[in-house]
């Protein structure tokens, strides 16, 4: 489980291919890593991934077809840079919303327009997601939480703050960019809940 605040912006080092699907090696940019152990979970793009390998400088992780196919790491280029978060601990603030590192779909930036001193970045995202997104609500874009400002039947906007754009991955994302998608968790169940209707 994490919270949508990006850590550290770490490095996509090398994607090898491994008996039809790859081991990702990335770089731990400024993660803080003292007590990193093997088998751990990380958030990579908002993409939950276990480390099965590391040193100082990196850690590896595999990614199934699943995950290759369904989000932007199968798609990335050596060299690009991803926000990274460890997951959260019982003790730990939850800054953010509660997100599960389970991508649900890959939206696209349509557009990144400046707002006094902030931006405002505004999503395509697949219809069948869009049901689930709502003006105020919590989605989670490459592992980063963001408040949703706007939404119609084509997409999202959401506005990032200075310190956002300076310290994720956002930087050096543009229009026409793909990204990872996931909704409010507490949305899907809810749904769910009402398709069930009441047991009597």
């Amino acid at each position: 489980m994490f919270t949508g605040l990006v850590q550290a912006v770490g490095r996509l080092e090398a994607r090898e291919a491994r008996g039809g699907d790859a081991r990702l090696r990335i770089a731990f940019g400024g993660l803080p890593t003292g007590d990193v152990a093997l088998g751990e979970s990380i958030a990579v793009n908002g993409v939950c991934l276990t480390v099965v390998d590391f040193d100082s400088a990196a850690f590896e992780a595999d990614a199934s077809n699943e995950t290759l196919a369904l989000t932007t790491l199968g798609r990335l280029p050596e060299g690009a840079p991803l926000n990274l978060e460890r997951a959260l601990r019982a003790e730990d603030r939850l800054g953010g919303h509660l997100v599960s590192g389970h991508v649900d779909g890959v939206g696209e930036v349509l557009s990144v327009e400046p707002d006094a001193r902030a931006q405002r970045w505004r999503f395509a995202a697949p219809a069948p997601l869009l049901r689930y997104v709502a003006a105020k609500g919590s989605i989670c874009v490459d592992g980063t939480s963001l408040t949703v400002n706007a939404v119609d039947d084509a997409g999202f906007e959401v506005a990032l703050v200075p310190h956002t754009v300076a310290n994720t991955a956002f930087a050096a994302t543009r229009v026409g960019d793909p990204v990872n998608l996931e909704v409010d968790m507490i949305a899907r169940y809810v749904e769910r809940l009402l398709s069930a209707g009441v047991p009597r």
